[in-house]
């Protein structure tokens, strides 16, 4: 078996992850011209340039990142080799998720997985995009891609689109029209009924101004009305937060709703919804399937989004 300068590759790992020879020294607990020996040793042997390096710029060469993906993930699986054979319980992952997701849905229930596995040290990274599929990133992930094949996906949810309102905006809405009587909560509304309202719209979900509401639109094969009022947010969160607040309707999913106690604050309108085409998954390295902390964390999300709703058991 052929193998670099092992010593040198927790270096190269430290000085690629915090982009400093110096910080990574210290980090170590060496010398920074220790540091520079091992990176130099690793070069030569490698036979390629692994840092750009230009006054005091430091950057990873293509060949740098390409062999900091493989050497992170192996450095990764080693350590979790040799906690499992130390006996240490413990299991440290972190989790790559959207902000919504985390604050609406998996925020709420963490005291539920820490009584569970209380072994299990979870650590959120919020992210507003779909996340680069990376070991340097996070060590598992939700993510609505799947697009790189190194990883395995499990379906958490299908996402959905459907109006909702404050309690208060709900009885405005009746009053205006016309649906104070008994049965007003019961007749579904109309497309041209929902126009005459204020729409909150989220930038982020089609990535175009009033985009989720024309999609919404077009499956009653409808265009927006013109004149119609839109007010933007960039983010699902702040539009829902805007509908709290009885400022119009707002397209929401099922787990921005499915968890938190404020979601009595709204009501969904008895009218259609709309598929948005994305899928949310939770993705881990294929690699790495036997580590016990990332299959705990898979079988209780799993768990967790079937009996809030979000899949089916046939999913």
């Amino acid at each position: 078996m052929k193998l670099p300068p092992l010593k040198a590759l927790p270096v190269f790992e430290a000085v690629a992850r915090l982009n400093s020879f110096s910080l990574a020294a210290d980090e170590l607990a060496v010398s920074q011209s220790a540091v520079s020996h091992q990176i130099k040793q690793l070069e030569t042997y490698l036979g390629e340039q692994l840092f750009w390096r230009s006054g005091r710029t430091l950057s990873l060469t293509d060949e740098g990142r390409q062999y900091l993906d493989a050497v992170s993930s192996a450095l990764l699986q080693i350590e979790r080799a040799s906690e499992q054979v130390l006996g240490h319980e413990e299991s440290r992952l972190r989790l790559s998720v959207f902000s919504s997701f985390a604050v609406r849905w998996l925020v709420p229930r963490l005291p539920d997985l820490q009584r569970l596995h209380p072994q299990l040290d979870l650590a959120l990274e919020m992210s507003s995009e779909n996340p680069v599929l990376s070991d340097r990133v996070a060590d598992c992930f939700i993510t609505i891609h799947r697009n790189s094949p190194a990883y395995s996906y499990e379906l958490l949810y299908v996402e959905r689109l459907f109006p909702v309102c404050s309690q208060d905006y709900w009885q405005k809405i009746r009053r205006e029209l016309g649906r104070e009587g008994a049965d007003g909560d019961e007749a579904p509304l109309t497309p041209d009924e929902v126009a005459r309202f204020p729409l909150l719209s989220t930038h982020s979900i089609f990535e175009k101004p009033a985009g989720d509401w024309e999609v919404w639109f077009k499956a009653v094969d409808r265009p927006i009305p013109q004149g119609v009022r839109v007010q933007h947010f960039s983010h699902m969160l702040l539009a829902l937060e805007a509908a709290r607040f009885h400022q119009g309707i707002a397209l929401t999913n099922d787990y921005m709703l499915s968890t938190r106690k404020d979601s009595e604050d709204f009501v969904r309108l008895p009218i259609h919804p709309v598929m948005t085409g994305d899928q949310f998954y939770f993705a881990w390295k294929t690699s790495r399937r036997q580590e016990r902390g990332i299959q705990l964390l898979r079988r209780w999300l799993v768990s967790q989004a079937i009996e809030g709703g979000l899949r089916g058991e046939a999913d």
